[in-house]
């Protein structure tokens, strides 16, 4: 496996910049410079630095720690009010040995708008808070030469324009939203390509014909180039082969006896791209990594590898309380997986943020299912700008983590309520499942988490907190064609798969004296919070065992992994500090159906037996 070489390597020598891992690791280098650490910045309240020529900068007063936001801790800045305009700045210099080669900016996210300039002059500009970009800086720079880069952004987290997530519209964070996210919150690198090199490879595991498909693009494509494919598995070459390049080309690799990946097995390919000019010299050299693995629906059941497979997931957030939107390290990415896994999921619904690449690494090398979403709260879905503001991101989403063996559906929407306009927005919801399964065909759309339902989606999803487990089974046992909650505006349930994707969400106030704390005017959460752990255990199991024992319903979510400031219903703290005896909580959420069903028959004819008398 490549490396991260150059600046990046130093940290382990004592450099002080975080987040120095590589940041994408599905489509890997072996050279580039990592730019996170110390920038300077200024806000700019006014939005007056354009008319002042900020762009021209050569250092502003303060500084901040990049990749976190001004709004976090670790960023050094922790301002948490509006910010609708800042600057950033900070010296790059090129490597003089990238001599030959081009030489690209890559921004794993800024929220929301930003324009990039390299002294002075404008580079180049992105829309969307949580896709990845990249720009050519090769005719603005010197190699070896230290040019001013400076980075200008809006974010108007009110203006509805924008897919904000759960992002507070308030000053200050209430309910389910939290601390807003402006600017840099992804790694910044740098990384010299050749002219001719690829641009992107999508992957395509193909399991019942035994193959790999690839579909590679190049920056910019030269006749006689060849590029060779090889797929290796545990240290030996299983696959290989050396193909014309071509933007219209498919390339394939068949493979003798695949190995699938599962959570329960998540083993992964590695996969190497090199590339040749005419000449037979060498110009690009990526790793990567694939899984052979398959879900598809049939009828209203969901298969993974040609199996029945019932998802048991968790909400994540994906928030810290050092750093907001950004993982204070790699570890803790990893770290939150794996108390998903000890605590008996065997996936998660990424909730209303786009995470980092890195997540979903973890998630492919752990075995995490993983469901992909986008941070759609916030926009005006009756308002067209907004709309074609979502459709240009939401493509950015779903191509940059296309290839992610993980990612087992695609949820662009959670909880669309009646919007001013239903048309504008029933039309956008299926517009985006058509342009989803246009971009990827692979993997089921579930079009809205909860909410109004449009006419066309794979998974029929809903939400309910019932606290109570005879509300929770009454409400989710009358049904008409095996659809239980349907509002009014929705579209007909069509037979899909359905799965309660969020449930649950019982408020617990961590360290509480004297267990059971009925009511905290700084938390939030659903229902009344049980006085005991005991009671707390009884509740979630009676209600883990009305969803496995219906036979309709082919998954579910709980809400949630973790704390998130006020929002106090995780299975830990919102510093990760566990909040229950994990061992109960996986003895919960990994029971057997049959199980679940036995129990659910127990606890109606207590009931019965109750009432009669």
């Amino acid at each position: 496996m490549l490396i991260v070489l150059q600046v990046a390597s130093t940290y382990a020598q004592g450099i002080d910049y975080p987040r120095h891992e590589y940041p994408r690791p599905q489509f890997e280098r072996e050279l580039w410079m990592n730019l996170n650490g110390k920038w300077t910045y200024k806000f700019d309240f006014n939005k007056e630095g354009l008319s002042k020529n900020y762009a021209s900068a050569k250092g502003f007063d303060k500084e901040i720690t990049v990749p976190f936001a001004p709004e976090s801790k670790l960023s050094g800045v922790e301002y948490k009010d509006f910010i609708p305009a800042m600057w950033y700045h900070r010296k790059i210099k090129p490597e003089a040995s990238w001599r030959g080669q081009d030489v690209l900016l890559n921004f794993g996210a800024v929220d929301y708008y930003c324009q990039v300039f390299i002294n002075g002059q404008l580079v180049g500009k992105h829309w969307g808070g949580s896709t990845s970009f990249s720009m050519d800086i090769s005719n603005f720079v010197t190699l070896g030469e230290e040019a001013d880069l400076v980075v200008y952004v809006e974010d108007d987290t009110r203006s509805k324009l924008q897919a904000t997530g759960k992002q507070c519209h308030d000053k200050d964070s209430r309910g389910c939203f939290y601390s807003r996210t402006t600017g840099i919150w992804q790694t910044v690198w740098m990384e010299p390509v050749y002219r001719h090199a690829l641009n992107k490879v999508q992957i395509i595991p193909d399991l019942d014909n035994k193959q790999f498909v690839f579909r590679p693009t190049y920056r910019n494509l030269q006749a006689g180039t060849k590029l060779r494919i090889r797929v290796r598995e545990d240290k030996r070459i299983v696959g290989e082969g050396t193909f014309a390049a071509s933007d219209a080309g498919f390339c394939v690799i068949p493979l003798r006896f695949p190995k699938t990946w599962s959570p329960e097995n998540p083993f992964l390919y590695e996969v190497y791209f090199d590339l040749f000019d005419a000449d037979g010299k060498q110009i690009d050299n990526v790793f990567s990594y694939a899984g052979m693995r398959k879900v598809h629906i049939e009828g209203n059941r969901v298969f993974l590898n040609n199996e029945l497979y019932y998802q048991r997931l968790v909400l994540d957030q994906g928030f810290y309380p050092d750093g907001g939107w950004t993982a204070p390290s790699d570890d803790e990415l990893k770290a939150d997986i794996q108390r998903g896994k000890l605590a008996g999921f065997n996936g998660a619904r990424m909730h209303q943020k786009v995470f980092e690449q890195r997540y979903l690494h973890w998630a492919a090398r752990l075995g995490y299912l993983v469901w992909g979403e986008s941070a759609n709260w916030g926009m005006d879905n009756s308002n067209e700008a907004a709309v074609r503001n979502f459709l240009s991101e939401w493509t950015s989403i779903v191509e940059r983590d296309i290839n992610e063996p993980a990612i087992v559906a695609w949820t662009p929407f959670n909880e669309t309520w009646r919007p001013k306009n239903l048309e504008i927005q029933s039309r956008m919801q299926d517009d985006v499942y058509d342009l989803t399964k246009a971009l990827d065909p692979t993997r089921p759309v579930v079009t809205a988490s909860g909410g109004i339902h449009a006419e066309k989606e794979d998974v029929y999803a809903e939400h309910t907190y019932k606290q109570d487990p005879m509300e929770l089974y009454n409400q989710l046992s009358k049904s008409e064609r095996g659809v239980y909650i349907k509002h009014e505006e929705s579209a007909d349930y069509a037979g899909q798969p359905y799965m309660v994707d969020e449930f649950g969400g019982i408020r617990w106030l961590h360290n509480q004296q004297n267990e059971g704390v009925a009511k905290s005017a700084t938390s939030w959460g659903y229902g009344t919070p049980p006085q005991t752990k005991e009671e707390f255990y009884k509740r979630l199991e009676d209600q883990v065992n009305v969803i496995l024992s219906l036979d309709n319903i082919w998954g579910f979510c709980y809400t949630q992994l973790t704390d998130v400031e006020q929002e106090q219903n995780g299975l830990f703290s919102y510093d990760r500090e566990s909040k229950f005896d994990l061992e109960k909580l996986n003895k919960i959420f990994s029971k057997s159906r049959e199980e679940a069903k036995k129990e659910v028959e127990k606890m109606l004819k207590d009931n019965s037996n109750a009432l009669g008398k």
